[in-house]
């Protein structure tokens, strides 16, 4: 079984597992929040089980006792599920909505195990690593690991999805002078509305001669795809806007440059795909997971971080013109971002999620 947090960081690693899981001839649950139904419609998964959850935010008594009730609720019914699904083990992606599988799991007796896409661990991770047996790491050092976790702790990588991995070998798109611009703009399910506020401005300020050249792919929340498509269609600039793209990790190989957030998979796959990104991570994110993740990209030189703050449209045209206008450095900025990639990582994650059924 892997469990995991309803958003497409937690998802597509745990997805990646369950694929290469699947080819070793293992049955696989899902268990995850109501929210992954956007991302978990084609989950290779033999079922998919929802339990109740709660992020543990606010403090005062009444806050504190709703999150109890629910997080106590969401624990019987995984305690139910378990004693249906008898998975060999389990294995944890993080978010708060696998507390209860993984904490009913240890109180059954089956092995669990948990893996960090990020840089830092997060913080269920870090309540889970106590009662986890092995725990499996993306970067390292990885920030704010317990201590007792060290002797547990394995380095696999990010596992990506089969899609990801299929276009992992095709070779950074040649940028020819007068020949389109392919320009890829994503922001997640939290950071897209930035995008939309400040890339069309960017775009506008680009020279004539650039703007002509793009073509364009931007995620966009479903409120902002009208207003946006329409500061592009006045400019004349080819765009496609979508608040969901099936087929992103062939449109980033496709790309010549991505402008997107730093989560953990974005980073992944930027990595395995090898393409140069202007990154923005997520601002007053719990414990600057994304800007560890974007700052390891940038020290390997496959990235430009900035800080959302500083990243006004004015600065943005700028950096676009200046890598532009420069295509060495676009790619050898492509050719590091791939040195970074760990495309073996979801055999590796295999292989401890074997270890850990199987009692080693």
């Amino acid at each position: 079984m892997v469990a995991a947090g309803g958003t497409g960081g937690h998802l597509f690693p745990a997805f990646a597992l369950a694929e290469e899981l699947g080819r070793r001839g293992h049955e696989v649950d899902l268990v995850t929040e109501k929210r992954a139904e956007r991302y978990g419609a084609n989950f290779p998964a033999r079922k998919v089980y929802y339990v109740s959850s709660a992020t543990i935010g606010g403090r005062s008594p009444m806050a504190l006792a709703k999150t109890g009730s629910t997080l106590a609720g969401g624990l019987i019914s995984a305690l139910r599920m378990h004693g249906e699904a008898k998975p060999a083990a389990i294995i944890g992606f993080g978010g708060y909505p696998t507390l209860p599988p993984l904490i009913a799991a240890w109180l059954r007796g089956i092995p669990v195990a948990i893996h960090e896409q990020n840089a830092v661990m997060g913080r269920a991770n870090r309540l889970l690593a106590r009662f986890a047996s092995r725990v499996a790491l993306s970067f390292e050092p990885t920030r704010l690991l317990p201590e007792g976790a060290k002797t547990k702790a394995r380095m696999t990588g990010a596992p990506v999805r089969d899609a990801v991995l299929a276009l992992a070998g095709q070779a950074y798109p040649k940028l020819t002078a007068g020949g389109k611009i392919s320009l890829v703009v994503f922001g997640g399910s939290q950071g897209a509305q930035y995008f939309s506020d400040t890339v069309p401005a960017a775009v506008l300020a680009l020279p004539p001669e650039i703007r002509k050249r793009l073509s364009l792919v931007q995620q966009c929340r479903q409120e902002d795809l009208n207003r946006v498509g329409a500061v592009y269609g006045e400019a004349g600039v080819d765009a496609e806007l979508n608040s969901f793209f099936d087929d992103l990790p062939q449109r980033i190989s496709n790309a010549h440059l991505v402008i997107s957030r730093s989560g953990a998979s974005t980073v992944a796959e930027l990595a395995i795909l090898g393409r140069p990104a202007i990154l923005v991570p997520l601002p007053h994110a719990l414990d600057n997971d994304q800007l560890e993740n974007a700052t390891r990209l940038q020290q390997a030189g496959g990235a430009w971080c900035f800080p959302q703050s500083d990243l006004t449209s004015a600065r943005l045209a700028d950096e676009i013109v200046r890598l532009l206008r420069d295509p060495k450095i676009l790619g050898n900025a492509s050719e590091a971002a791939r040195n970074c990639g760990m495309a073996d990582a979801v055999e590796k994650l295999a292989d401890l999620a074997g270890e850990v059924a199987a009692g080693r």
